[in-house]
């Protein structure tokens, strides 16, 4: 474009083109980038189209978006250095005002200016920033997009763009990069990135992928103009080395001929189309109630697909026949090649000028290109010229196109579809789930029908036995009572007959005894009455009982209920009893701890002593002489009360305090020598391993250190302390444990462990003894007197060990002790224990040199102090 104002040589502006006043190219930017489609205002909303049945539009026609155009300048080749070496370049760059002046000749030039102006030394990143990262931006945010490079042959249009960068990265062209770019962006689960490779050869459109499809048709949707080649292959990108292979397959099938201006020239405009659908959530939709206007219900959003498309053209160059000499076939490509051009440069001129009618149909190029200029996908053109001034002509043609093309304005446009299949595909997937769990619930719910209607059908099985029962037995108690009666009575009419028989004799008789056999006569119908009476309530009873019966029959039909309810109770009284049993079971191990600290403290009262909650630690046969003697203690009952794995169970209670007063009971426990056989045998040893190796209360660790203390006076527990890895656990718990009754009890079950031969090795390497070492910091009295006592059982397993002439280990452990003899001596505590220690360790180490030197450092440190 000539600026308006420069002047060309002679104050003439001859063949330059203003641009129009709107178009604001000086201040525009090819880092610019499009507002997300999501938020726009009511002015500038995009309007989303789609080629299905399902279109949603945001409203508004679109943001426009004018062609941006960068001019590259290719540098001097080895032919034009020589043969123009005399003559100046016929153009001048100027890169920080984005201008280009084209010379006529010394004193007259045209100035140009453009969207950005690249010189000879500019890399091929900074040419893919500025011209095609916001096309590829805008692709990524749902955009149509092209790329495009136009030029005279010779003058780079393919190195800009189609550079593979096998043998220097730097040298990637713009496909290269755009790739990149693109598969860094997108997600690999719900994105897909799709490309074709064509080649526009003799009007006429071959596959460069499938070389046998040599003839693509270009078919026009009527209603949204949109264009689509329904032949070309498609082939699905996964990551970048797919994509290179397919644009060395390409770059193979492309047809290229040698000129006189391009040993390489392109015979063929190559098109490189990427089609990515990318998967994205449309807005919620509140939905208000009838009641009021506020939004109570959101409505989920629906699931989007953005399908956008990136083409970059490699236009075949523009040439003179004079000057490449092309003739034959060759000349026959150039004819097509300069026909497709000038078909482009007219509907380009066309559109810059607002024309009615744009000639699209002139070309199969202007046909493929039609959303590319004037349509609704974001262009950027770069223009490729070279320096020679032999070649000025072509140079100024390629720069009006360029100036041209900046004028033509697109209408950018998002295209989105719903995404019904991911949507079904997802409600598919969610019902499966629904209907695979109501299953499971129906037939959970048919189970537990089945199970109660059995019960039911057994309870009343059994209630009807039992009515029957009652009924037949009542029945027979009746029965066997109407036969007693009616036997009787049998009995009684026969008496009566018998006594009527002698009526006339005994007349005579009554007549002469008088009134008192006619009272006699009285009584025995009053009694044929009574039995008469006895047997009508008999009936009665009978009847009565039947009714009772058939009322108990009905009765029954309503059991299921009355069953369901006592099976509810009954299931109910089970966990009560369950929660009973337990809290009973903490009761009591309360009650037994606190009576058996309350018996430690009276014996301890009563000899004066500290008051140590655990005399296994330090007087550990104390327990077992007590039990011997008699006496069972409270917590030995606890073995016959409650049970030893019900008390190891409570270890594991998520209730704190539980678990607390259950460790406790443990560690009473294992001081009894007679205990600790069982604890290990129901896995207790196991269980306090894992107290102090999970829990961080202090209350816990200390407690369960005390147990595992407890146990490992036995020789065979320490052994399984060992091969549970409980030594590198108490060194790891003498590290991190500042409370000094914690670091009494690891130090005390530590020194048990110093008096196993087996085991002396393993303390060393797993560092048992540093860590009994360093517990010398805490400086507390009860603790160093169990470091003491620790070193002092090593001390006596190696002086059985350097018997054999093995006293090394003794120095060593020495040096340790005279390097944490500050520590001892600072406390001013156990002198005479350490001094005799260091003289029975002299006395079993001979005269070993470097012991005596450790030794007497010790014990000169200990004189000092």
């Amino acid at each position: 474009m000539a600026s308006n104002g420069y002047r060309n040589g002679t104050g003439t502006n001859k063949g330059a083109i203003k641009p129009p006043a709107s178009s604001n190219i000086r201040s525009s930017s090819f880092k610019s980038r499009l507002p997300p489609s999501s938020n726009h205002s009511p002015g500038s909303a995009l309007r989303r189209t789609s080629s299905a049945s399902f279109t949603t539009a945001a409203g508004g026609d679109g943001v426009p978006g004018r062609v941006r155009v960068a001019v590259r300048l290719r540098p001097r080749n080895a032919e034009e250095s020589t043969a123009d070496a005399d003559f100046a370049d016929c153009v001048e760059l100027q890169p920080e005002l984005k201008r280009l002046k084209l010379r006529k000749n010394n004193w007259e030039s045209e100035t140009y200016e453009f969207d950005e102006v690249l010189t000879e030394f500019a890399s091929q990143k900074r040419v893919y920033e500025v011209v095609a990262k916001p096309v590829v931006e805008s692709v990524l945010d749902g955009y149509n997009g092209t790329v495009m490079a136009y030029g005279q042959t010779g003058t780079g249009k393919t190195f800009t763009l189609g550079r593979l960068g096998e043998e220097d990265t730097s040298a990637r062209g713009i496909m290269v990069r755009s790739m990149e770019e693109i598969l860094v962006n997108v997600s690999r689960e719900t994105d897909s990135i799709s490309v074709s490779y064509l080649q526009l050869y003799m009007e006429t459109i071959q596959d460069l992928l499938d070389p046998a499809n040599d003839n693509i048709s270009i078919v026009e949707d009527p209603r949204t103009g949109d264009v689509s080649l329904p032949g070309a292959t498609h082939v699905e990108i996964k990551d970048e080395q797919s994509f290179l292979e397919l644009l060395r397959l390409g770059e193979a099938h492309r047809i290229a001929a040698n000129t006189k201006l391009n040993t390489e020239s392109s015979r063929s405009h190559a098109i490189l189309m990427v089609h990515v659908k990318r998967s994205v959530l449309g807005e919620e939709v509140a939905i208000p109630t009838e009641s009021d206007k506020s939004s109570h219900f959101v409505k989920p959003p629906k699931p989007l697909v953005r399908k956008s498309k990136l083409v970059l053209v490699d236009l075949a160059g523009s040439e003179r026949v004079q000057k490449s000499g092309s003739e034959g076939h060759m000349l026959e490509e150039a004819k097509s090649i300069n026909l497709s051009l000038s078909a482009l440069g007219k509907c380009i001129n066309a559109l810059a000028e607002n024309s009615a009618h744009v000639p699209i149909r002139d070309s199969k190029l202007t046909r493929l290109l039609r959303d590319s200029f004037g349509g609704t996908a974001r262009t950027s053109l770069i223009v490729t010229i070279g320096p020679s001034p032999r070649h000025r002509g072509e140079t100024a043609s390629t720069i009006l196109f360029g100036q041209r093309a900046m004028k033509v304005e697109n209408m950018l446009r998002i295209k989105e579809e719903f995404d019904y299949k991911s949507l079904a595909r997802r409600l598919e997937i969610q019902l499966d789930k629904l209907i695979a769990e109501n299953e499971r619930q129906q037939k959970a719910f048919d189970d537990e029908v089945e199970r109660i209607n059995l019960e039911a059908q057994n309870r009343v099985s059994e209630v009807e036995r039992n009515f029957t029962d009652a009924l037949e037995k009542e029945r027979l108690k009746c029965q066997m009572e109407y036969m007693e009666s009616v036997k009787k009575l049998e009995e009684k009419m026969i008496e009566n007959q018998q006594k009527h028989q002698h009526d006339g004799f005994m007349k005579d008789k009554c007549n002469g005894e008088g009134p008192g056999f006619c009272e006699d006569i009285a009584v025995i119908k009053k009694l044929l009455e009574k039995e008469t009476h006895m047997r009508k309530e008999a009936e009665k009873e009978v009847n009565k009982l039947k009714s009772q019966l058939g009322q108990h029959m009905d009765a029954g039909a309503g059991g299921d209920a009355e069953i369901l309810k006592l099976q509810i109770a009954l299931e109910d009284e089970v966990h009560q009893k369950k929660k009973l049993e337990e809290e009973i079971i903490i009761l009591r191990s309360q009650m037994l701890q606190l009576t058996f600290e309350a018996d430690q403290m009276r014996r301890c009262l009563a000899r004066g002593g500290s008051g140590n909650a655990y005399p296994g630690l330090d007087s550990p046969m104390s327990q077992v002489r007590d039990s011997l003697s008699g006496h069972k203690t409270p917590v030995s009952a606890l073995f016959d009360q409650v049970g030893v794995e019900k008390i190891l169970d409570l270890l594991e209670s998520e209730d704190a305090n539980v678990r607390i007063h259950a460790v406790k009971v443990v560690a009473n426990l294992a001081a009894e020598e007679a205990n600790q056989e069982r604890i290990v045998e129901a896995g207790g040893l196991t269980s306090l391993l894992m107290l102090l190796r999970s829990y961080e209360d202090e209350t816990v660790r200390r407690v369960a250190a005390g147990a595992i203390a407890n146990l490992a006076m036995n020789e065979a527990n320490q052994e399984l302390i060992m091969v549970q890895g409980g030594i590198s656990l108490l060194s790891t718990t003498a590290s991190d444990a500042e409370d000094p009754q914690t670091l009494r009890m690891v130090a005390g079950a530590i020194a048990n462990l110093c008096g196993n031969d087996k085991l002396q090795a393993t303390l060393r390497s797993e560092g048992g003894i540093k860590a009994l070492l360093g517990m010398v910091r805490c400086r507390h009295p009860d603790v160093l007197s169990q470091v003491a006592r620790g070193i002092a059982n090593f001390a006596k397993c190696e002086s059985r060990a350097s018997t054999n002439g093995n006293g090394l280990h003794i120095a060593l452990v020495l040096l340790q002790v005279y390097e944490a003899g500050d520590h001892f001596l600072s406390m001013k505590v156990h002198f005479h224990g350490l001094c005799k220690m260091l003289t029975m360790m002299l006395h079993l180490l001979g005269d070993t040199l470097s012991s005596h030197c450790v030794i007497w450092h010790s014990m000169k440190q200990m004189q000092r102090t």
